[in-house]
């Protein structure tokens, strides 16, 4: 399913009818990409594809609320979702939805392994309500988005 050939880029897999499957290897310890992945100022610098972005709410607990807008090309993108389970530093569920196509909700289970040697890998489990939204998804540009967005999270994890 991944096209790139950035070995760096993410690797993303259909692993069901109705679920991809997302891995990604970061040079930095679990903690700290859990931070940058948990903290306001932080994901600010990097969720965006390097594109401004306004953390509107970042409540990263049971039943928290999320919302982010990203200021691209003179246009707003907003994405919000609530969490459903919080374990740090190595879990999180939660819901994602575009305001592009209100309604249309899928579920992002991430998980953090630590490798042990200062690397940390992502795995983030996504399932989608129907196959036709897991098509959309994909038809929509978010895997080069998302890489956008890692490689930014890269950087911001080596100044950390």
């Amino acid at each position: 399913m991944s096209t790139t050939k950035n070995p760096r880029a993410a690797s993303v897999a259909r692993t069901g009818e109705r679920q991809i499957q997302i891995e990604r290897i970061f040079d930095a310890p679990r903690e700290r990409v859990w931070r940058a992945m948990t903290d306001p100022k932080l994901v600010a610098q990097w969720w965006g594809r390097g594109n401004r972005l306004d953390v509107q709410e970042l409540d990263v607990r049971v039943g928290g609320f999320w919302r982010f807008v990203e200021h691209a090309a003179g246009n707003q993108h907003g994405f919000r979702g609530r969490f459903r389970e919080v374990t740090p530093p190595s879990r999180v569920v939660q819901t994602f939805e575009f305001d592009g196509m209100p309604g249309y909700v899928c579920v992002n289970d991430t998980t953090l392994h630590d490798l042990g040697d200062g690397r940390t890998k992502l795995v983030v489990v996504t399932l989608f309500h129907t196959p036709e939204e897991l098509e959309g998804m994909l038809r929509s540009g978010m895997e080069g988005g998302m890489n956008q967005s890692y490689a930014a999270l890269d950087k911001l994890l080596a100044s950390l």
